[in-house]
Parts: C-alpha cells; sequence; structure tokens
C-alpha cells in the first residue's frame, strides 16, 4: 500500500487508518468496493467505476456521504500525493457499527492505492486455465467484499496452473470470481446476462462488438466454445485456453480475442496522454 489514503474522512498516513473491530464489514463481511487502474497518473475509465460504487452503496443501503465530485477530487489528491503512475485504486466502504450488530449502519469509507502485479506476458501468448464451480456469488450485481468461496478454493490453484474459478448454476455460466466471461462461437462473440457483476471492461468490448450476444450461456457451450476470455480491471482482456481438463479451440489465444486487447491497449493509452 502507498503512503497516504483515505479515511476518517480525510487524507492520512496509510498506516494510520483503522476500522471498528463491531463494523459488519468485518464480523458479518457486509462491505461493497471498488477498484480501477491508473496509466501515466491518469485513472482509467473512472466515471463509469465511481457510478458502479455509488450504486453498489445503494442497492446494500450503505451510506456513502460523498458525491461523485467529491470522490474524484479525492482520488486525485491521493493519485498525486502517492505518485501512482502505474497502479491501483481501492474504494471500500464498510457496513458500520450498528446496535444489533446486523443492520447497515453509517459505514467507514477507505481509498487506497496500490501497486500492482499485472498477469505475466506469458499469459497472454499462451492463455489461462480455469476451472468450473457450481455457486452464485452474493448480490452478484454488486461489487462486494465477501469473497471467501474463491480465496478458499484458490488454496491449491498455483500447484494445479489454475488461473481462477468459472462460476455456473443449473449449468447456465455466470462469471469468474473476479472477471467476467466471454466466448466465441463462429465468430460470434457471446456473454452471460444474469447473476454478473456489470464489469467496466466489459462495457467496453461490448461497445467495441454491437452485435454481441448477451445470454445466457450453457456449460456446453463453453467448452465447444472456439475462444474464451476473461475482463476485469487488472486482468484486462485475457485469453482462456482450457477450462477442467478441456482444451479450448485449438488450444491458442483466438483472433477475437487479440484483437480486443489490442482496441482496449489503444484506450489506454489515448486515456493517459
Amino acid at each position: 500500500m502507498r503512503p497516504y489514503c483515505f479515511a476518517k474522512n480525510e487524507i492520512i498516513s496509510s498506516q494510520s487508518a483503522s476500522i471498528h473491530p463491531a463494523d459488519i464489514g468485518l464480523i458479518r463481511g457486509y462491505a461493497i468496493f471498488d477498484f480501477f487502474r491508473t496509466v501515466n497518473h491518469e485513472p482509467i475509465l473512472i466515471s463509469d467505476y465511481l457510478d458502479r460504487f455509488i450504486r453498489s452503496a445503494e442497492i446494500t443501503a450503505i451510506p456513502l456521504k460523498y458525491s461523485k465530485q467529491e470522490l474524484e477530487g479525492i482520488i486525485s489528491e491521493l493519485i498525486e500525493k502517492n505518485d501512482l503512475k502505474e497502479g491501483g485504486v481501492r474504494m471500500v466502504l464498510s457496513g458500520g457499527v450498528s446496535e444489533n450488530h446486523f443492520s447497515p449502519a453509517d459505514g467507514s469509507l477507505f481509498i487506497f492505492c496500490e501497486d500492482l502485479q499485472m498477469p505475466a506476458a506469458t499469459k497472454y501468448e499462451n492463455g489461462v486455465k480455469l476451472i468450473t464451480a457450481e455457486y452464485v456469488r452474493p448480490i452478484p450485481e454488486v461489487k462486494t467484499t465477501n469473497y471467501s468461496q474463491a480465496v478458499h478454493s484458490s488454496l491449491n490453484w498455483k500447484e494445479n496452473n489454475v488461473e481462477d474459478l468459472i462460476y455456473y448454476n443449473k449449468g447456465i455460466i455466470s462469471e469468474s470470481s473476479r472477471s467476467n466471461i466471454f466466448i466465441v462461437k463462429n465468430g460470434v462473440l457471446a456473454t452471460a446476462k444474469d447473476n454478473i457483476l456489470h464489469g467496466v471492461t466489459r462495457k467496453f468490448i461490448l461497445s467495441q462488438v454491437p452485435n454481441a450476444e448477451v445470454r445466457d450461456i450453457t456449460l456446453e457451450e463453453l467448452f465447444d466454445a472456439d475462444e474464451i476470455f476473461m475482463s476485469s480491471t487488472t486482468k484486462r482482456i485475457l485469453p482462456v485456453t482450457q477450462v477442467d481438463e478441456k482444451k479450448i479451440g485449438d488450444g491458442k489465444p483466438g483472433k477475437m480475442t487479440q484483437k480486443l486487447l489490442e482496441k482496449f491497449s489503444i484506450l489506454e493509452k489515448e486515456s493517459s496522454e
């Protein structure tokens, strides 16, 4: 974590930030967050991220005392004070300390800056492996801090060369634990419509492919896809070449995946100029 963060309604030393032990963000796992990157000191697609963060607060009934404009000002000051040229900005809004230790109350807003470790170049060149898991994330349209299922599953990912999970329910896929999922079949792009977080990178991809299908996708379609890729803030557009023990397509990153990654790289360059 970088030296300065926003906590206790002001910018302070990151080492001084704290949360009450009875906050339901801690004891109930009821909190929201959002996360975006900076490129050359400029936050990428910040307006979309702030809109989602504000919407998440409304859905979860956690009071957010700052406007979008005020949040932008705080973030701009933090990026400058932390000299965050290439990194991440994380916003967390806790559920608060309530009388019954259960209901949402006035929570604490934390905004802090991080160094990032992006996926290695070899992962973009060769693709990654996902494993399937039957699960629906709680309040899937909200970016909550509840990642218990994925964190527990990740304990043996490294030894099995696994990048992440892909969730499904009743034979219909939804998302990865930290990314949206896209498939390509016969040149047609498709992504899941239900039980997902509406990712900002996902939104960009859909803007680039007007004829993309947003619909239910079965596990059978997933395994039979010509291409699969995952999209997120930190993974950008990352090719998936294996799901469970099934090779996807020819086992190499596909042409549409590579084309969209090139377009996203152009967006990053233009946003930082």
